[in-house]
């Protein structure tokens, strides 16, 4: 009986070289696929989030802009600017008289203005600055011949507080309405009144739709306005005089006759502002 010795004993139990080089291409395929997939999850993932916290940035920038025209005061001066810049239009928004108080660097401070500016960064996209002015900026011109009063610009202050609010901007335009002509005109610096509406149309980033947003502003009475015309009130009043008691320039009352019950000779009492 012949026997084969040249057979190893392993032979028949283990792997060939071809089998396991086989099986580690296998393994790397499957492990490029894995992280392939893992990879795009993520970056989607992270996508979503960026693009859920921008649209909630500018939906809370919206908001903002919208309470605080809501409550302008009667007294909020508003200057309006629109420069052309070849590729963007940039806009500059003063609100003055409208007192905010906060604190920046540990410090109380109180700001007369605000200004809401669009920066062009080389990028070509625009920056929404939004500065502090701790004194008031927009100084009264002289009146013109229709009653109104245009604004000026101090150039000389620089405020103390600015905050980048948005970047990457594509467009950032302004519209106003008058309330007295129902016309959009791009720029505002009529003292003493305020718009009717504020129309913003925006863009953000390269591929960013086109956002339009409109802003009422409420009609309130001037303070001042109001004092002044209590005063000269009271001065018309006699200093004030409770109304029905003759003052100087008043009126004198005119007599008032009574008929005594069953007729007879009409009764005129003696009126004291006729004396």
């Amino acid at each position: 009986m012949t026997t084969n010795h040249g057979k190893s004993k392993g032979a028949d139990g283990g792997f060939t070289l071809l089998e396991l080089v086989i099986a580690l291409l296998l393994l790397a395929v499957l492990s490029g696929m894995i992280f392939t997939t893992a990879h795009s999850s993520l970056v989607l993932g992270n996508t979503v989030v960026k693009t859920q916290n921008e649209e909630m940035l500018h939906q809370a920038f919206f908001d903002f802009l919208e309470n605080r025209f809501s409550v302008l005061p009667g007294n909020t001066r508003m200057e309006l600017i629109a420069t052309d810049s070849g590729s963007h239009y940039l806009t500059d928004l003063t609100l003055q008289n409208v007192p905010l108080s906060f604190t920046w660097g540990g410090e109380e401070r109180t700001a007369k203005a605000i200004r809401l500016s669009t920066v062009k960064r080389r990028s070509g996209f625009l920056d929404i600055v939004l500065s502090y002015y701790e004194n008031e900026i927009i100084e009264p011109d002289a009146a013109t011949t229709d009653g109104s009063t245009f604004a000026s610009t101090a150039t000389d202050e620089k405020p103390f507080a600015e905050i980048i609010l948005l970047t990457d901007v594509a467009y950032f335009e302004w519209r106003v309405l008058d309330g007295r002509t129902m016309e959009y005109q791009y720029d505002w610096d009529i003292a003493g009144r305020l718009p009717l509406q504020m129309e913003l149309i925006c863009a953000f980033g390269a591929d960013g739709g086109e956002n339009r947003q409109v802003f009422w502003i409420p009609p309130r009475q001037n303070p001042e306005v109001f004092m002044r015309q209590m005063q000269q009130s009271q001065g018309q009043g006699g200093g004030g005089a409770q109304p029905g008691t003759p003052g100087d320039g008043d009126t004198p009352t005119p007599p008032v006759e009574i008929i005594p019950p069953g007729g007879g000779r009409p009764i005129t009492p003696p009126n004291p502002g006729n004396r």
